[in-house]
């Protein structure tokens, strides 16, 4: 990475995980960025697309959990270990200011997986289903980018990370939609 973007994201890091610091934050982004805390959302999209769309429903989540099994495989598989980018709280010049509000995490930091995986679910989502409702696009990215956000804030992700595994989240998403609207046109 060249060093002045080096520099301009360990700067951003910096004001987002020391600058926006508040009791709120502290309380509600190590909640957004566990899994667990989404259960309700992803049981009620399981039941509403079986219950509304019975077989398109399933071929929807179907495709939904390889999209999302496909995004999650390949940025934290293969991406993160060509890479090998440091998490903040490793990097050694970072690491000496870095608020850490959750455990720092195994592995690499490039891309967010947590990005990656919720911009591909968001993504697909909002292509499958924006004919029906033109209002899931903002839902859909605010939950995402929420997400993504709360990896920078708990200090385990640099923002080049989220801002790349949001893209390629994006790609994986929307490339995996078209590939339901091959298979049901009439959706």
């Amino acid at each position: 990475m060249p060093d002045y973007l080096l520099q301009l994201d360990r700067h951003l890091f910096y004001f987002i995980n020391h600058d926006l610091s508040n009791a709120f934050f502290d309380w509600i982004m190590p909640l957004l960025r566990n899994p667990k805390f989404w259960i309700p959302l992803y049981i009620f999209i399981i039941g509403f697309c079986i219950y509304r769309y019975k077989k398109q429903g399933a071929v929807i989540i179907i495709l939904l959990a390889i999209t999302a099994g496909f995004a999650d495989f390949t940025s934290a598989s293969i991406i993160k270990y060509n890479v090998k980018r440091l998490r903040p709280c490793r990097d050694p010049i970072v690491s000496q200011t870095d608020i850490s509000r959750v455990p720092c995490g195994t592995g690499y930091s490039f891309p967010s997986t947590h990005a990656t995986d919720h911009f591909a679910v968001a993504i697909f989502l909002s292509f499958v289903f924006f004919r029906k409702w033109r209002w899931i696009w903002f839902w859909a990215i605010l939950w995402a980018g929420l997400i993504s956000f709360a990896q920078v804030y708990v200090g385990v992700h640099f923002p080049v990370d989220i801002i790349c595994g949001a893209l390629y989240g994006t790609l994986t998403g929307a490339l995996f939609a078209l590939f339901f609207k091959k298979l049901q046109p009439e959706f």
